[in-house]
């Protein structure tokens, strides 16, 4: 999966290129920002592959941004968004993969994700082979197999479950499971009553949660009882969340 993360002071325009990318198979936007430091932070923490960036930054630089984000990920594929096409020399500068002028033009944008999946090595997750299997006959448990082991994990005992650098952890009171296998596959197995879908990187036990809090302009972390990490949700996600209690 090729990990995409937005960089866009405008809501709007996020939505808009989340609906298109996320449509291509084998991308997933894994952080969306809204300025310089949002970005640096979930750079760091999710290392994506692909970073869609406005040069506009309401005020801040998307150049400026871009060139840091390239010194410390070297891999990491710049792709500018900006509605001044008088920018794309300078853009082109910071070895910029690609250049998008708003308006978007699906069919453009479709073309750069194509040329940026030819581009990219392919993921080791479909040569994996871990897999998660849940019987019909115990529905309480998941079986994840590995090359040489195989794990039994009862679902209650799952606290959250983490998509990152290509692997999916499976976080429980007691230990800490990995496994190639996709968030969505994982989420296909669990009883979605005791599971929610938080993040595109997330899935948390709702029993679990303790404390909402914000983090950033359009995101949440969620501390969740018996676990020091914490997960991130998404506002939308957060909207829905509340409907669940009410």
């Amino acid at each position: 999966m090729i990990k995409v993360i937005l960089i866009e002071d405008e809501p709007e325009i996020r939505k808009i290129l989340r609906k298109i990318i996320e449509k291509q198979d084998g991308f997933e936007v894994v952080a969306e920002c809204g300025s310089f430091a949002e970005a640096l932070t979930e750079s760091s923490r999710y290392k994506p592959d692909v970073a869609f960036v406005d040069i506009d930054l309401g005020g801040e630089s998307g150049l400026d941004c871009a060139k840091l984000l390239t010194e410390l990920h070297p891999k990491i594929k710049i792709v500018f968004a900006t509605a001044h096409s008088e920018y794309m020399a300078n853009a082109f500068e910071i070895y910029a993969f690609d250049y998008l002028v708003k308006p978007f033009n699906m069919e453009r944008v479709i073309r750069t994700l194509k040329k940026l999946k030819e581009s990219l090595p392919k993921s080791e997750e479909a040569d994996s082979v871990d897999a998660i299997v849940q019987s019909d006959r115990f529905k309480d448990k998941l079986m994840i197999k590995s090359k040489d082991q195989i794990f039994f994990v009862d679902t209650s005992e799952i606290i959250m479950l983490e998509r990152i650098d290509g692997v999916t952890r499976i976080v429980t009171k007691d230990e800490v499971f990995q496994s190639s296998a996709s968030l969505s596959d994982m989420e296909a197995k669990l009883d979605p009553k005791e599971f929610f879908r938080c993040h595109k990187s997330y899935i948390i036990n709702l029993s679990c949660i303790s404390r909402i809090e914000p983090y950033g302009r359009w995101t949440f972390t969620v501390a969740l009882k018996g676990c020091n990490d914490n997960a991130l949700m998404t506002a939308q996600n957060y909207e829905s969340l509340k409907e669940l209690f009410e």
